[in-house]
């Protein structure tokens, strides 16, 4: 069972937004207090793409097969889960946080965690995969407690 205690960081993130958190309190009963927030404009694909999905011959014959487009939405979410993990790496490095606690939707999560250096992985006590970022702090309190508890 794994324990929130004063000082560790909770970071709440989808592909889109990020809040910074830290916990103010003790493991029992939380505080967590935002000191940084991050966001990224990312329309939907259909507003990126340029084009309609390209064409190529399949070889001699008179047959063209469709080529998918690329997902610019989902590129943008994980150049943004990249991103985080380089504010992590900064933070880790000065010393801002000894324990932290990832809180991303599966996709988010899985992205983030590849691309999280060493020393972060080291801090990280505990992964939710679940979307907190809209959630009251307080709702965000209690989750983040019991999905712990429940680890």
């Amino acid at each position: 069972m794994t324990k929130l205690k004063n000082g560790t960081w909770v970071l709440i993130a989808d592909g889109e937004k990020a809040l910074f958190l830290e916990n103010r309190t003790d493991g029992e009963d939380p505080f967590l207090e935002v000191f940084r927030e991050e966001q990224q404009e990312n329309p939907p694909n259909r507003a990126q793409a340029a084009n309609r999905p390209g064409r190529f011959n399949d070889g001699p014959s008179v047959h063209r097969s469709a080529v998918d487009d690329t997902d610019w939405h989902q590129l943008a979410k994980d150049r943004f889960a990249a991103e985080l993990a380089d504010i992590l790496y900064k933070k880790v490095h000065a010393g801002a946080f000894d324990d932290i606690v990832l809180v991303a939707p599966p996709g988010t999560l899985g992205e983030l965690r590849t691309q999280l250096h060493q020393e972060v992985k080291g801090k990280v006590i505990g992964e939710i995969d679940k979307t907190l970022t809209n959630h009251a702090l307080e709702d965000i309190e209690k989750i983040v407690v019991k999905e712990l508890q429940a680890a």
